[in-house]
């Protein structure tokens, strides 16, 4: 199997809000965007690094827990202060895993988690073969 490209569909149980979480709270870059904002049929997707995150529909479904967005920044540490600033709740301080990785958790509005993670220079992921 080719993959061209992937990317992950949320459908929040609030659009609007979710909407400004991600693009205001987070300032993630959209993509695209289609259909009239606050009408029904209204999408976004947003750049998130290597892949991409829509937003579209709407869910009255509470998330499981077994999704988790994982989210590299060059500095956790300053990316936390700039979330805690714009009132984001943390539920996990910067700190330095086994794993190597420097990582950081909070939710969005629909309670999916997100791993906020630096790689350090150092760090195997920085090397592709």
């Amino acid at each position: 199997m080719e993959i061209l490209s992937s990317r992950v569909l949320l459908h929040p149980r609030d659009f609007a809000v979710s909407l400004r979480f991600y693009r205001e709270t987070l300032g993630l870059a959209v993509f695209r965007e289609w259909g009239a904002e606050g009408e029904p049929g209204h999408g976004v997707v947003f750049f998130t690094g290597g892949g991409y995150l829509e937003l579209s529909n709407h869910s009255d479904e509470v998330p499981t827990g077994k999704l988790e967005l994982w989210l590299q920044v060059p500095t956790v540490d300053a990316t936390h202060d700039e979330l805690v600033a714009a009132g984001v709740t943390i539920d996990e301080a910067p700190v330095d895993k086994p794993w190597g990785l420097r990582e950081m958790r909070l939710r969005d509005p629909d309670g999916v988690q997100i791993v906020i993670v630096q790689v350090p220079d150092t760090h195997p992921l920085r090397y592709r073969p």
